[in-house]
């Protein structure tokens, strides 16, 4: 029996920890090799100049060059390269911006393992691929879009947030810092830091202030 064609793998991501995961993920698959990793923009740039790679997964908030801006390099200097974006960043903003600047695919990093192999063999296969929780929620916000209902590009509805999100946000209005959420959610700042900007982008809050009075208004807090 012919084995499958290798799909070479290159992560880049700035969480090691992360990394190593995907890794030992997708060492069992006899088609799917990981052929280098790196934490930034810049040094996945310098080890494709060395290092041929079918699929690139890619991060997008990163320090210096961030993913927007290495997706836009790849798309200039190494076009043959599949890019599919592994973000916790799910609003749809973020999605149609990478896929209008070339990326094939968009999953999210709270994906199964199942999800995440079918992405990559996906996208490297040359079709686009979306993850089930996005697609899912795009959906829903399309049903709910009906003649006698236009969008609303002010504050969004509480359900756009996701349960965590409405629970940092709850925090937050709360009075706490970025670093004692994530300590009282046994996550890093980080995280939380992804979090409120989603939160930010969902809302349309401003501030601080807007998003504690948003929460006030939806009765999230007293």
């Amino acid at each position: 029996m012919q084995r499958p064609p290798m799909i070479r793998i290159i992560l880049t991501d700035d969480h090691t920890i992360l990394r190593e995961g995907i890794r030992a993920l997708l060492a069992a698959e006899p088609d799917l090799q990981v052929v280098g990793e790196t934490g930034s923009g810049e040094a996945l740039l310098e080890l494709l100049a060395t290092t041929p790679a079918d699929v690139v997964l890619l991060d997008l908030n990163m320090p210096g060059m961030d993913g927007f801006a290495t997706l836009a390099h790849l798309r200039e200097h190494y076009p043959e390269v599949k890019v599919l974006i592994l973000s916790m960043l799910d609003h749809e903003k973020y999605v149609s911006r990478t896929l209008e600047g070339g990326a094939m695919g968009y999953i999210l990093k709270n994906a199964d393992s199942a999800e995440i192999m079918h992405a990559i063999r996906t996208v490297a296969d040359g079709r686009p691929f979306l993850c089930t929780e996005i697609g899912l929620d795009l959906l829903r916000k399309l049903t709910q879009l009906t003649p006698e209902k236009a969008p609303d590009h002010g504050a969004k509805a509480p359900n756009d947030l996701s349960g965590r999100e409405l629970e940092v946000l709850k925090l937050i209005a709360e009075g706490l810092t970025n670093a004692e959420i994530a300590d009282k959610l046994f996550t890093s700042k980080r995280t939380i830091e992804t979090h409120r900007q989603n939160i930010i982008e969902k809302t349309q809050a401003k501030n601080t202030a807007a998003l504690i009075k948003y929460a006030v208004n939806q009765g999230l807090i007293d």
